[in-house]
């Protein structure tokens, strides 16, 4: 019983305290099983429904409305991730699309009420509750008169909830070109949260009151009410390759640069650069096989030593007539210290209704 009700007190305390130290992290994992299991390297070729989180100039390529689906769990089914997204054609040279992101761990056990002032267990004054983060996107996309050359931006809310205990509201804005030369060259650069993406906090003090020592030498005080989101870049190169005709090769090198130093393979005091690797092969536009490898980190062994991680990761997808089904075997985004995990999504181009 006490275990159970230091982990529910650590949980409270600590998801209150993380506020301050990360921000939006959960807008980092990723989307679309097709890109995860390139290690998402598809900033210069991603142009579907998806191209709203990757890269919203590659957008402009549809040709009919799409939908998209995915769901995958981390952490031993503890998290939950979700994602849908709808975009469509304006005309020839314009394209809108929203999506929406929601991590989540659901009904954990509150259990700061579970023992009263007078030292008795009660466990009716066991309840539920939440911590999610929501991200919704709103994307446009439009072709410049330079031939070959798309831009498109993002302006995204973002809701946090930590059941009554705190919540916040943020704005930010992303920004992506695509170049695609005479010679099947693409090239992208996607700059995420050019602004700096801003979120207010507000918290129950009465509810904070309760958790206030939960962890001892923690949480003394509130967290900071506001928190920003650096700018990130993700800058990409791709060459799709045709073989008899019917089989096909995809290569896409991306380098993710952050402004910040950290254990990315190359950190400076100015950024940090990490790069991903991505290919997919397919086979009559209907088989794929995919696999990538990225997130390179210099990690401290126990000796003091250091060793280079990556993060490898693969998948497989079908494609028929406008219904296409992927899968991915991957690690957490940018987490590398989490479990891997299995992702699985759905496309649907309404062009298969005609």
């Amino acid at each position: 019983m006490k275990l159970q009700l230091s982990l529910a007190l650590s949980i409270v305390s600590l998801s209150l305290f993380a506020q301050t130290k990360y921000s939006n992290e959960f807008m980092n994992i990723g989307v679309d099983a097709a890109a995860l299991g390139m290690s998402n390297a598809v900033t210069a070729n991603t142009n579907d429904v998806n191209a709203g989180y990757w890269n919203p100039a590659g957008l402009v390529n549809l040709e009919d409305k799409q939908l998209a689906l995915m769901h995958s769990s981390y952490f031993a089914n503890i998290a939950n991730y979700d994602y849908g997204a709808f975009a469509m054609p304006i005309d020839d040279r314009s394209a809108i699309g929203i999506s929406l992101i929601r991590f989540a761990v659901d009904d954990i056990l509150d259990t700061t009420q579970l023992i009263d002032d007078q030292g008795n267990v009660n466990y009716d004054r066991i309840s539920l509750f939440s911590t999610a983060d929501y991200g919704l996107t709103f994307s446009y996309a439009r072709k410049l008169p330079v031939q070959g050359l798309n831009y498109g931006v993002n302006a995204k809310i973002i809701r946090r909830v930590i059941g009554d205990f705190a919540n916040s509201w943020g704005f930010g804005l992303d920004a992506g070109i695509q170049f695609e030369s005479e010679n099947d060259w693409k090239f992208g650069l996607m700059a995420r949260d050019i602004t700096t993406t801003f979120n207010s906090w507000s918290y129950d003090e009465d509810a904070f009151a309760r958790i206030q020592n939960a962890v001892e030498g923690q949480n003394q005080e509130l967290p900071e009410a506001s928190e920003i989101t650096i700018p990130k870049l993700q800058l990409g190169v791709s060459k799709s390759y045709v073989f008899h005709y019917d089989y096909t090769l995809r290569a896409e090198l991306d380098l993710i640069v952050r402004f910040e130093q950290n254990n990315d393979i190359i950190s400076t005091s100015v950024a940090s650069i990490n790069p991903a690797l991505g290919f997919e092969f397919g086979y009559i536009d209907m088989i794929y096989l995919r696999t990538g490898v990225g997130n390179f980190q210099n990690e401290l062994q126990i000796d003091n030593s250091e060793s280079l991680g990556f993060q490898p990761s693969f998948g497989v997808g079908f494609k028929y007539k406008g219904i296409q089904v992927d899968y991915a075997f991957t690690d957490i985004g940018d987490q590398s210290v989490a479990l891997y995990s299995n992702v699985f999504s759905l496309k649907l181009d309404f062009s298969v209704f005609r």
